[in-house]
């Protein structure tokens, strides 16, 4: 079924959507909570309340693009809970992503700097919409969707050796276009 029809479905309040849901986007939703938490048990749980989300938030929003609407209420969702759940550090997933991008995305420490956020945000989607197609999708993939380096090499057919490395470049130059734009790290 097309988004525009389970978002059609959403609008009615036809109970079908959840369903049409699970059907297109459930083993996606699944995967990101999955890489961010570590936990099955967990991940199902924020795949459900996904769900609910969007069952109580469309309408009367409308999402251009279910599938990356899904995909950021659920990296929310399980982010929340991995940060909830934190302090018993049982969690490894998205502590080696965060441990990886530690050194070149400068944490916010002031109130002041909720504006340079924006504009830092502003730089990253350019730097990486400046990326070859296939780098632009690793980084997100592994940053974003919080895919492993086992992962995305078997996707792509190389070692992880060889994906650890492009990953290691990549970051190279993101810190080295936040650092030419004036972000200090």
């Amino acid at each position: 079924m097309e988004d525009l029809e389970i978002i059609g479905l959403y609008f009615r309040r036809n109970e079908k959507a959840i369903t049409e849901t699970a059907a297109k986007y459930g083993t996606f939703c699944r995967n990101i909570a999955l890489n961010i938490l570590s936990n099955r048990e967990d991940a199902e749980e924020c795949v459900n309340d996904t769900y609910l989300q969007a069952w109580n938030t469309i309408p009367p929003q409308k999402p251009d693009k279910l599938g990356a609407w899904l995909g950021r209420v659920i990296r929310n969702i399980a982010y929340n809970l991995w940060k909830k759940n934190h302090r018993q550090r049982r969690y490894t997933g998205m502590e080696e992503i965060l441990n990886e991008l530690e050194d070149c995305i400068p944490s916010p420490v002031t109130v002041e700097r909720k504006m340079e956020e924006q504009e830092l945000t502003k730089v990253i989607n350019a730097w990486i919409a400046s990326l070859a197609k296939k780098d632009r999708i690793l980084f997100v993939r592994r940053y974003w969707n919080g895919e492993s380096v086992d992962a995305l090499a078997k996707r792509a057919g190389v070692s992880a050796a060889a994906i650890a490395k492009r990953m290691y470049r990549l970051r190279l130059k993101l810190k080295a276009t936040l650092e030419k734009e004036g972000y200090p790290l």
